[in-house]
């Protein structure tokens, strides 16, 4: 999933952010709007990380939520 399919939706991708990262508060997630350099931003604020490493973790969770949209592979009979 590419970012803008992830700020296209957003509304219901909130909750998987809330529990990857769960310092973000509501206000957080609303304001941020599904940008990426903000939610980066957000998180090296609520967890005093280094850029780079937040960078890391959205990444992560971006290539997590890849595998889990995913369309499931038909069998060949």
């Amino acid at each position: 999933m590419n970012w803008t399919q992830i700020e296209g939706k957003w509304d219901q991708i909130k909750g998987t952010v809330k529990s990857q990262w769960g310092k973000l508060t509501d206000d957080d997630l609303t304001l941020l709007e599904g940008k990426r350099d903000a939610l980066i931003g957000r998180i090296v604020e609520r967890y005093g990380i280094l850029r780079e490493d937040a960078e890391l973790q959205v990444d992560e969770w971006t290539h997590q939520l890849d595998t889990k949209h995913a369309p499931a592979k038909q069998k060949k009979n």
